[in-house]
């Protein structure tokens, strides 16, 4: 197996950076091609939230499905992943991650656009969606869906789970010297309570936790930042020189930073990974149109990366805890917090990855039970076998060694993005043609609303859904 993952990796992060050039390319793309709708309609991602708030019988709320996405995105990448990209890029793998949020913003508007309108109902009635419909339906090819749903389970139903584990067990070993089966265990019993009830349960447990969370490090960060200002100058400026390979910093070459940072940039924000279309098609959008769940998407990628990866980025570099020549993840976090915050650092570090991850845990659950019905398992047994293997891979993240686990996950978040991005590159007309529908209504002035037949679109979305 360890032979098998290096050499994916190797084609795929590695010597071959296909992914690299995959994501920056993808990102200019459909920045161009939506002009610039990041940067233009900035705003209007804020404005979309007000009436986000409203769910039905069919579907959870916009703001539920941002949470819920946000629940999945927000964990290690936040605090072990940057910590990762800066001991092996140096501190311009801060800058590399920004731009790939920026561009990312673009990838996951479309991406998300594209799984509400190709979106279908369960046998429950309730709305579920992703890459593996809108390539069935939308392009009409069946064998590459089933091969995205293969690389989904892999990552998100089994390892995605066990690297999150793998962090929070490695934090609470690390504050308080708890053993990390006995973390595992834990982890598994709360677990199992939240995703029994299906993807409503873990929305209603995102929509209450991920604010919390969010807000409460964005605070700590804030005051971390405003302590040190005298030295953010400083910070800022090792980002830019290291980003471009000015000034050498613990590995912190050109290329280096710019691999390291899109990198763990893209398991943090997964932009164009495929796994944020499964939140976005569980919703019904207000406005009722794709759109405006493209733009609640897009907003998080930018808190995210722009804003959460940043306030790790911060506390890290403005500690000096950088310049080690080994690759620490959690514990190099840990002993930042621990230079500004004193011995309750770690403690509050353990707090918000358990927090950050275990979120992460339950929403990758829900990614991977949305994918049941491409394989005509989405009845009591499929989901029974699908529970337990999920269940049982958290336990073996949970004591696994961090660089076997790691690799396994980019492996799979890299299989993953390669077809979901062909994917999305193919259906570019429908893309802009649905969204130049919505631009239309909203800039007329009348009611913001898809029904089948406004505008032409590749395949065909499921009858009665629109």
């Amino acid at each position: 197996m360890s032979v098998i993952v290096d050499f994916v990796n190797n084609i795929l992060w590695g010597q071959g950076q296909i992914l690299l050039f995959m994501l920056v390319l993808c990102g200019v793309w459909f920045t161009f091609k939506l002009g610039m709708i990041q940067f233009r309609h900035f705003g209007h991602m804020f404005s979309i939230l007000k009436g986000g708030t409203k769910s039905d019988a069919q579907g959870i709320s916009s703001f539920q499905a941002l949470c819920t996405s946000l629940s999945a995105r927000v964990g290690t990448g936040n605090l072990a992943g940057v910590a990762i990209a800066i001991s092996v890029g140096g501190p311009g793998a801060v800058f590399w991650m920004w731009v790939i949020a920026l561009l990312g913003m673009a990838t996951g508007f479309a991406e998300s656009v594209l799984g509400q309108l190709y979106k279908v109902k369960d046998e429950n009635g309730e709305f579920r969606g992703g890459p593996a419909y809108y390539i069935k339906q939308g392009l009409n090819n069946s064998w590459l869906a089933i091969a995205f749903s293969l690389c989904l389970f892999f990552g998100y139903g089994f390892v995605f789970s066990a690297v999150q584990a793998n962090t929070i067990t490695d934090a609470i070993n690390n504050a308080y010297g708890i053993p990390p089966l006995n973390t595992g265990l834990v982890i598994i019993v709360l677990a199992s309570f939240i995703v029994v009830g299906g993807l409503r349960s873990i929305a209603r447990f995102a929509e209450w936790v991920v604010p919390f969370m969010g807000v409460t490090y964005i605070l700590v960060a804030l005051f971390i930042t405003i302590s040190n200002i005298s030295l953010l100058p400083g910070v800022l400026s090792d980002i830019i020189n290291s980003a471009f390979g000015l000034k050498e910093a613990a590995g912190g070459t050109l290329a280096a930073a710019l691999k390291a940072g899109i990198q763990r940039g893209l398991y943090s924000n997964e932009a164009g990974s495929g796994s944020v279309p499964h939140a976005a098609a569980s919703a019904t959008p207000y406005p009722n149109h794709p759109v405006s769940q493209g733009y609640v998407q897009m907003l998080g990628v930018f808190f995210d990366t722009i804003v959460l990866c940043t306030c790790t980025a911060f506390i890290i570099l403005l500690a000096g805890e950088f310049n080690g020549d080994n690759v620490e993840g959690i514990r190099m976090t840990q002993n930042a917090m621990n230079s500004h915050l004193g011995a309750g650092g770690a403690d509050f570090v353990a707090a918000a990855i358990c927090f950050f991850s275990f979120t992460s845990v339950v929403a990758n659950y829900a990614y991977g039970e949305s994918n049941l019905r491409i394989f005509k398992i989405d009845n009591k047994v499929g989901k029974s076998l699908y529970t337990i293997g999920y269940l049982a891979m958290i336990l073996w993240g949970s004591m696994a060694a961090l660089p076997k686990v790691w690799a396994m996950a980019d492996m799979a978040l890299g299989l993953m993005t390669v077809i979901n991005v062909i994917a999305i590159v193919l259906m570019t007309p429908t893309i802009v043609s649905i969204s130049k529908d919505y631009f239309k209504k909203h800039k007329s002035n009348e009611k913001v609303e898809y029904k089948a037949g406004d505008c032409e679109i590749q395949g065909k979305s499921e009858d009665g859904i629109w």
